[in-house]
């Protein structure tokens, strides 16, 4: 049997704080919450689930892995609206503004997009 994808791990100061964050933006839930590591996903049979660690130092670069988030054409700016009210913030990651994409940061700095709507998981 292959192995699959069980976690996205993201490191994290403030562990609660982001893991609600990005609860809310994806409309899971906190599945576990302990001192070193919390646990968001849709539900406990989810196939995956984010994983938020802690880290001593301070984000100082380009995210290594982002995430890519998307939603349907006539929700998109609502839902960039609502992320930014969330906490999220605009990034620059030299992005030229012809993109189909936005870049957002979440409270701890780590770039995520919302691209344009998918068919599916390559158009």
């Amino acid at each position: 049997m292959p192995v699959s994808l069980h976690h996205i791990v993201i490191d994290a100061h403030d562990l609660p704080g982001l893991a609600r964050f990005w609860a809310e933006v994806l409309g899971w839930r906190v599945l576990s919450e302990r001192e070193r590591e919390v646990v968001i996903g849709a539900d406990e049979a989810a196939p995956v689930e984010i994983c938020f660690m802690p880290v001593s130092d301070r984000k100082v670069v380009k995210n290594r892995l982002h995430l890519d988030l998307t939603s349907a054409a006539e929700d998109r700016e609502a839902e960039i609206e609502r992320i930014l009210a969330l906490g999220a913030r605009r990034a620059d990651v030299g992005q030229s503004g012809d993109e189909s994409w936005v870049v957002l940061a979440d409270p701890e700095g780590n770039e995520f997009c919302v691209v344009r709507p998918k068919k599916n998981l390559v158009q």
